[in-house]
């Protein structure tokens, strides 16, 4: 199996601050992998390294065996990465629908025209249309973003992410702030989002976590400790120690 996602030696320095300490990571393709750990611990330092918001002090990073440290992150998202971000990030004025057809243009092949009339490609408007199906959104169609849940604005910045065709997805925090009902619905959310896709996942909520993981990776003061099964992670005694805890028993 190759590796969609390959992280060698990757440090971040913020002046003296070394956040990210040497990051040696293997994502394989089509493997859901979260990340955890304790506040502070660089988790999404570690992602805006990744998608391209900030630039690697040192070490490589690859998508698809393609390079992309230090490349725009335009660049990365056409390369097949897509990212949602841990604070809720859509257009609040505009419907749901227009929404997740914003997240279609760039990977449908179409550009943003003044002269365009969007209506008229049929296969973007089918398109939205199928994945405001798949959010359980499709009544909500016409509704300005702004007014929804806060639970349904993560549901639809997930499918603002699917939106946007890349293989290997990145999710910051989605169930952050949910309900345990929210919760369950936005975790069989991004099973089926994450369904032939590559899912680096950022979590608190060790519930969800295990239940979507096949592999999870403990970052601690900028370090991984420990990758694995979430069963070895669960009985890693280092892992209880530095960021489970009680949640481990």
């Amino acid at each position: 199996m190759n590796a969609a996602l390959k992280l060698s030696g990757v440090h971040k320095k913020f002046g003296r601050a070394e956040i990210i300490r040497g990051i040696d990571l293997d994502i394989e393709s089509g493997e859901r992998h979260a990340i955890i750990g304790p506040n502070g611990a660089g988790k999404s330092t570690l992602f805006n390294l990744i998608s391209g918001k900030f630039p690697v002090t040192s070490g490589s990073i690859d998508l698809n065996g393609q390079p992309i440290h230090n490349r725009a992150p335009y660049d990365i998202n056409r390369l097949g990465l897509a990212r949602s971000f841990q604070v809720t990030n859509i257009f609040p004025r505009m419907s749901v629908f227009e929404n997740v057809r914003c997240g279609l243009l760039w990977s449908t092949g179409y550009r943003y025209s003044f002269w365009q009339l969007i209506d008229r490609h049929k296969d973007v408007q089918e398109r939205t249309a199928s994945i405001l199906e798949q959010l359980n959104m499709t009544e909500r169609a016409d509704v300005p973003a702004g007014l929804l849940s806060y639970a349904d604005q993560r549901a639809l910045e997930i499918g603002i992410t699917m939106a946007g065709g890349g293989d290997v997805i990145l999710l910051d925090e989605p169930t952050a702030g949910m309900s345990n009902s929210e919760t369950e619905y936005a975790v069989q959310l991004i099973r089926n989002i994450s369904a032939n896709k590559t899912l680096v996942m950022v979590e608190h909520d060790m519930s969800v976590v295990f239940d979507i993981a096949d592999r999870i990776s403990v970052l601690v003061y900028g370090e991984i400790i420990a990758t694995d099964t979430p069963e070895k992670i669960r009985q890693n005694s280092a892992v209880q120690e530095a960021y489970l805890g009680t949640e481990a028993d």
